[in-house]
């Protein structure tokens, strides 16, 4: 067997006559090649599509690599190898090109087409294959199918296998509930159309009488509507002479409005008043001088503290030592002091003289002392040298020492102390007060600025307003007699506009009412006038006329309702229609319950005759399979299975088993079903596909001693993702043992 099909792409999987072990790990394809296989022998169903929790095989065995799907079989039917292949002509028909060949001669196989090609070979439709041959791990339970029961009744009854009892009873059921079911069905219909017949028949003389009754009343109240309408057509011949006299009264107002505009916007034109939008211009101008007026106070306001704040500045510069003096000039003087003039220069011209005079003693007396020695001159040198340089070197001292205490002395009486970092410190401060007095100069000359220039537009303003104010009032000189000219303008505009507004709302009245009563040539007639109001005739009218409505509606209804219940003779002879209809519905119904129960009681002979035979044939299977743990195995037509432990006569329901002995149960049922319904002489092969997974070890091994035995009379496949199997029959030569990553070759 090789295809394109799902993940296999051109693969060939050659297998043995026997049990076949075919063993791969999890997603190399095993489901895939059991798929391929029932796809060879009975096609892809198209029709199938996708729904939630299910693929449809067509979408989900599409080849992976993008190819048509198609796949070959080689086998050998009744002792002739044939060939047969599946191609994909239309993908709305995947697979659906088939060709059966017999091998050698490539001669077509009769009677061999793409639909029944599953059946002719192995002599079973896909329906009872799926449900007894081909055995998944996730699809063991046998599942009720009418083509597997029909296989099952052939095998215990005549052989033929065109009857079923469940399609059989469901035809019977739909006949019984279509005469009868519940309150539905022909027969409770014909007893609810003889019910309205015969109420029919009882109302008919009713409906005579109350008919007559109601077409009276018609008569009545369609006089009394005419008398009222004749009164409502005098109320509207009065009502239009009103409104004629309305629209002439509404014509001469409407002239009168109109006048009285064309006088005021003639005193307007006059006396030179100005347009709204000029007027609002100006007194815009007028509020927005206001508001140039509060800036320009402001202003003021800002630049006279901005004053007081210099002041203060200023104040606190001329309070320094240093006031007078730029803040560079403060700084030098602060690092360097100037040397006073009237330092104390006696004491030194003091020391300089006689220390001249002792530098001049000591060096006649060291000549004298020495005289005659030739160091003589040499002492009395350095004698002389060493008291004038001690005596102008004390003399230096004593300067300095002057010197500093006169300008401490001009420090203490300047800025009140001696110490030059202090008077560093007073001279930053010095320049920071100069430069907070510059900011405030600064900020008085832009404020001053600001202040004039608000005032200069002030001033602008005003004129400007007033110069334009005084084109059409020559007596503005200011701005509050402008603003008030200028209301006074606004006033006699706002007296034109309602003039106007006065003059177009006349007009539209008369307008409406001449478009609602037309004004006549003629003179207009004199008509009397009503003698109730309008609204209680309206009212009575709308009253009559509702009541009138429902009267011939009544008569209308009466009418159709006699129309519809037709003549009482023919009613009547309906009526004895469906009784006899009824009556042979009712026979039909007997009929068919009898026919029921009859099908039920044969299908309880055929099941008590199917049962046994197939729970005998699994029982033996699952007593081997679960190495005599349970001998005895129960199941209704329906496939409910229980089990019997051994030495226990008390059956367990399967779903009280474990998850492995239930599989295992499944298996043994479905074995049965194998050697009862497949037919013996097409040796149909057995598929498995992982359905040894929940078998523990033990069980496992006889499962397998078992699927060996009876290989020896059909093949069987069994697809395992364990290596057990495979390990217990090493070395086996009846067995085919293949590892599918191994054994599948490309083509």
């Amino acid at each position: 067997m090789s295809g394109t099909f799902g993940k296999l792409h051109e693969r060939t999987l050659e297998l043995s006559p026997g049990l076949n072990i075919l063993q791969a790990p999890n997603e190399t394809g095993k489901s895939t090649w059991c798929a391929l296989l029932t796809a060879m022998l009975y096609g892809i169903n198209s029709r199938e599509r996708d729904r939630a929790g299910f693929i449809a095989d067509k979408n989900r065995f599409a080849p992976w690599s993008g190819a048509s799907m198609s796949g070959r079989l080689d086998c050998i039917v009744a002792g002739q190898a044939l060939t047969i292949t599946r191609t994909t002509r239309r993908q709305s028909a995947p697979m659906g090109e088939l060709r059966a060949l017999y091998a050698g001669t490539g001669e077509p196989v009769p009677d061999v087409t793409s639909r029944s090609c599953g059946e002719a070979l192995l002599g079973v439709s896909r329906e009872v294959f799926e449900r007894s041959a081909f055995i998944r791990q996730n699809g063991l339970a046998i599942s009720q199918d009418a083509e597997l029961e029909r296989r099952i009744a052939a095998l215990i009854t005549s052989g033929e296998e065109d009857t079923s009892y469940i399609e059989a009873s469901e035809a019977l059921r739909k006949q019984l509930n279509r005469r009868r079911y519940n309150k539905t069905g022909q027969i409770p219909a014909l007893e609810v159309e003889l019910a309205e017949l015969n109420q029919s028949l009882a109302e008919s003389d009713s409906l005579v009488q109350q008919h007559a009754q109601a077409q009276a009343q018609v008569d009545l109240l369609t006089a009394q509507a005419a008398a009222l309408q004749e009164e409502l057509a005098a109320c509207d011949c009065w009502e239009a002479a009103q409104r004629r006299q309305a629209v002439r009264e509404a014509a001469e107002a409407a002239d009168r409005a109109e006048a009285r505009a064309a006088q005021v916007q003639e005193q307007l034109r006059n006396d030179h008043i100005p347009e709204n939008e000029t007027i609002a211009r100006l007194r815009g101008a007028i509020v927005n001088l206001e508001t140039t007026r509060k800036a320009v106070d402001k202003a003021r306001a800002e630049r006279d503290e901005a004053m007081k704040a210099l002041l203060r500045a200023e104040a606190a510069v001329n309070e320094s030592p240093f006031a007078g003096q730029s803040p560079e000039s403060a700084r030098k003087e602060a690092s360097a002091p100037p040397v006073p003039a009237d330092w104390r220069k006696g004491p030194g011209l003091l020391l300089i003289a006689l220390g001249t005079i002792a530098a001049f003693v000591l060096f006649y007396a060291a000549g004298t002392v020495l005289s005659g020695s030739p160091w003589q001159e040499f002492v009395s040198m350095a004698a002389l040298s060493a008291g004038l340089c001690t005596t102008y070197v004390l003399a230096w001292r004593l300067r300095r020492r002057a010197i500093k205490d006169a300008q401490e002395a001009v420090l203490s009486k300047r800025f009140g102390t001696a110490d030059l970092d202090a008077i560093h410190q007073l001279a930053e401060t010095y320049a920071r007060l100069c430069q907070a007095r510059d900011a405030a100069q600064a900020d008085v000359n832009a404020k001053s600025s600001a202040a004039d220039t608000l005032y200069s537009s002030l001033s602008s303003n005003e004129q400007g307003i007033l110069l334009e104010v005084r084109r059409f009032a020559p007596d503005a000189f200011d701005i509050p007699t402008a603003d008030h000219l200028l209301r006074s303008c606004a006033v006699r505009r706002k007296e034109l506009a309602e003039a106007e507004s006065a003059a177009r709302e006349a007009r539209l009245r008369r307008d409406l009412q001449a478009q609602q009563a037309p004004e006549p040539e003629g003179p207009v007639e004199d008509v009397p006038a009503p003698t109730r109001d309008r609204a209680a005739i309206s009212a009575e009218f709308e009253h009559i006329r509702a009541a009138l409505a429902d009267a011939r509606s009544s008569a209308d209804r009466l009418g159709g309702q006699l129309h519809s219940a037709g003549d009482p003779v023919v009613l009547r002879t309906t009526a004895e229609g469906l009784i006899a209809r009824k009556d042979g519905l009712e026979i039909e119904y007997s009929a068919i319950r009898l026919a029921m129960e009859a099908l039920e009681r044969a299908n309880t002979t055929l099941q008590n005759r199917f049962s046994p035979a197939l729970g005998r044939r699994a029982a033996e299977i699952f007593t081997q399979l679960t190495d005599g743990r349970y001998t005895g195995v129960v199941l209704d037509r329906s496939f409910h299975l229980s089990a019997e432990p051994a030495g226990d006569a008390i059956f367990r329901d399967a779903a009280l088993l474990s998850a492995g002995t239930l599989d295992q149960l499944y298996l043994a049922v479905r074995l049965a079903i194998c050697d009862l319904v497949l037919p013996a002489e097409r040796q149909v092969p057995i598929v498995l596909d992982d359905a040894l997974a929940n078998f523990d070890d033990d069980r496992c091994a006889s499962a397998l001693r078992f699927l060996k035995e009876a290989a020896r009379g059909r093949q069987i496949l069994l697809f395992t993702c364990h290596s057990r199997e495979a390990d217990f029959f090493a070395g086996d030569s009846e067995v085919s043992v293949q590892q599918l990553t191994k054994a599948v070759r490309q083509v």
